[in-house]
């Protein structure tokens, strides 16, 4: 069974769409660059209802300070910190110590060595993620609906369920994981109608497709 994560949610609209569409985690962004960023009180009291049916809240970061992991913990009190910057695996221990969070670590990947930077990350984090490399110059490390090569996870197991990320949407999702054998998918763009525009109609209908797989 593949379950999913709605990733940069910011609106009790779409916060609903995912409860009922069967999502597994709903996600928030906490990066100034990014146009789902939200504050963390927000976040809390968009995650209510997602945590009262016991959908996993997930922090999104890029390469968090102390003073900001400090203030997710205390403001919207995660279930999941997902560092989805250039964080070492020190940084990692650092961060899932002070947090007391689990810890979902974002990869980039366009070619199967990447791969190989798993394993430095695996003994500290509850969750591995996949995500496609984002363009020389980019100011965001994912959500630019960029995909790779999902053949390239292909028979890789892993300690703990990965997260396949990357471009993916209602149409392709059910192709990207019997290609990569992910059991965990992660979309962000690919349920917008804009930069940072959730719409409630795709996040339904993407739920819908990963039920179907």
């Amino acid at each position: 069974m593949t379950s999913a994560k709605i990733c940069g949610l910011s609106t009790p609209e779409t916060v609903a769409a995912a409860i009922d569409g069967g999502a597994a985690f709903v996600g928030f962004v906490f990066f100034p660059k990014s146009p789902r960023n939200i504050p963390p009180d927000a976040a809390f009291r968009l995650a209510r209802p997602a945590r009262a049916r016991g959908i996993k809240i997930v922090a999104v970061t890029v390469d968090p300070d102390d003073a900001l992991v400090d203030r997710i913990m205390a403001e919207l009190k995660p279930d999941l910190i997902q560092l989805h910057g250039a964080e070492t695996p020190s940084r990692t221990v650092q961060i899932s110590t002070r947090s007391g969070a689990g810890i979902i670590k974002a990869l980039p990947v366009s070619e199967a060595a990447d791969l190989t930077a798993a394993w430095g990350y695996e003994p500290f984090v509850d969750h591995m993620m996949f995500d496609a490399r984002p363009p020389n110059g980019a100011d965001l490390p994912g959500g630019s609906g960029a995909t790779f090569d999902w053949t390239i996870l292909a028979g890789h197991t892993f300690p703990r369920p990965h997260f396949l990320a990357g471009g993916l949407d209602p149409w392709n999702v059910a192709q990207a994981v019997a290609q990569s054998g992910a059991p965990l998918v992660d979309v962000s763009s690919g349920v917008e109608r804009g930069p940072g525009v959730k719409d409630p109609t795709l996040i339904s209908a993407f739920l819908g497709a990963v039920a179907r797989i």
